[in-house]
């Protein structure tokens, strides 16, 4: 069993005013600690006059101690300036519902940034030089922001984006992946596997022809200097 003192605590995600990226990680990180539910769907507080059986009044207890937790994540890693303007604060829910609202934008907004981000997508091209890992992570960027607006977006169409707007030098492996694969069930880790091999013959095939070149050029030069 490992040590305590090889237990490396989870750092906290820092809002840092990107709203769509700090929501995603924090969400993960409130599902680790097992706070997500409580933060989602609040305390469930029941009314004032009931009579609660011991066990019920545990459970209660033990909700309001995980939002007090959960609190103390969210207040953690949001700046005072953007506290104060939160007006209810009473519970995790209120404070996280709050901040959805306030930098998530409302619906209409949500809309307009997913009609931005599919142009994006369409538009999306490799450029001349770009490697395949900085494609790649160009194109999920955008596509995992698509699915955080609400895109129901498969990998097979990211698959077929990135095959169709690559550079004219990966003309031959995009050939022949199309024929060799069901790019149905092709994933996304496979497929930028196959690039980058290819990929890498080709910095090799040109690295080998530059030296060719070098030689038969100095080659060219010793005769020429012979004859002089």
């Amino acid at each position: 069993m490992a040590s305590d003192s090889n237990f490396v605590q989870t750092a906290i995600p820092r809002f840092d005013g990107h709203s769509d990226h700090w929501s995603m990680l924090m969400e993960n990180f409130l599902r680790s600690k097992e706070y997500l539910p409580i933060v989602e769907s609040g305390i469930q507080a029941t009314t004032p006059n009931a009579v609660l059986t011991d066990t019920q009044k545990t459970e209660l207890e033990g909700r309001k101690l995980k939002d007090l937790k959960a609190k103390n994540y969210l207040f953690q890693e949001i700046d005072r300036p953007i506290l104060e303007i939160i007006l209810s604060k009473e519970t995790s829910k209120d404070i996280w519902d709050s901040m959805k609202k306030k930098y998530e934008g409302s619906a209409k907004m949500k809309r307009a940034q997913l009609q931005t981000l599919r142009r994006d997508f369409e538009t999306l091209q490799m450029k001349d030089g770009e490697s395949v890992t900085s494609y790649c992570a160009r194109t999920m960027e955008i596509s995992n922001k698509m699915r955080f607006h609400g895109e129901k977006m498969e990998d097979v169409t990211i698959v077929e984006k990135i095959l169709r707007s690559l550079t004219p030098k990966f003309d031959y492996v995009v050939c022949s992946i199309e024929e060799s694969k069901d790019i149905d069930t092709f994933s996304l880790d496979e497929l930028q596997s196959s690039l980058l091999v290819h990929e890498q013959k080709m910095n090799r095939s040109s690295i080998s022809e530059e030296q060719a070149l070098k030689a038969s050029t100095f080659t060219s030069f010793l005769k020429l200097k012979r004859k002089g």
